[in-house]
């Protein structure tokens, strides 16, 4: 008995062509032209959806918004530093809402409190630890110039005698728009920066033998 053209019993080679067939009838026969942009694409949507930059400022917008800071709160700085990350002031408004503990992930270090020459080759350590390109943030005048203990035997005077620093923001301790301003400074000195200045490319045709 068969229905409508379809055999009652049929082999599965048979089905596949049958199968086959009709995918490609409906392949051919559903096609459609591809319009011209010209129909659909109006001049102000292409200035809308083209963005010129440059490798550089991609490499700065991507550092800028992305920094992460190592948590080296040493004394009542800290404090100040910590409340930077509620709500209020909102740092993660900038990319930096992980605090890092581990000085490889991270490529900003603030150094918030007195700084002690036992600490010193810690703080020395960690800031070798940190990939390039880095910054460090002195806050506070104690991590500044060691504050009311400068004259002890056991304070450093100046975080700057250990590590370069790139921002001072100086207070006793400094306010979180302070700490926010210094930050701001630093992305600053991000977007300046010079990315290709270390790049080595390859010398076409290779080097010139002399």
């Amino acid at each position: 008995m068969e229905v409508a053209g379809i055999p009652e019993v049929y082999s599965s080679r048979e089905l596949n062509l049958a199968e086959g067939a009709e995918i490609e009838r409906l392949r051919c026969t559903a096609t459609q032209p591809v319009p011209e942009p010209s129909e659909w694409l109006d001049e102000g949507d292409i200035e809308k959806n083209i963005l010129l930059t440059t490798v550089e400022r991609m490499i700065h917008w991507g550092r800028h918004y992305s920094t992460w800071p190592v948590n080296f709160g040493l004394a009542c700085c800290a404090f100040e530093m910590i409340s930077l990350a509620v709500s209020r002031f909102d740092i993660s408004r900038f990319g930096m809402e992980l605090l890092r503990a581990s000085p490889r992930q991270a490529d900003l270090m603030i150094v918030a409190g007195t700084v002690t020459w036992k600490m010193a080759p810690a703080v020395r350590r960690l800031y070798d630890q940190m990939p390039e390109p880095k910054w460090v943030l002195a806050m506070g005048v104690c991590a500044i110039s060691g504050g009311t203990f400068r004259e002890s035997y056991s304070v450093v005077p100046g975080v700057n005698c250990i590590i370069p620093v790139d921002v001072y923001v100086p207070g006793c301790p400094p306010r979180p728009e302070a700490l926010m301003y210094g930050l701001m400074q630093i992305h600053d000195k991000i977007t300046s920066a010079d990315t290709t200045k270390d790049l080595k490319l390859p010398r076409l045709g290779g080097a010139r033998q002399r």
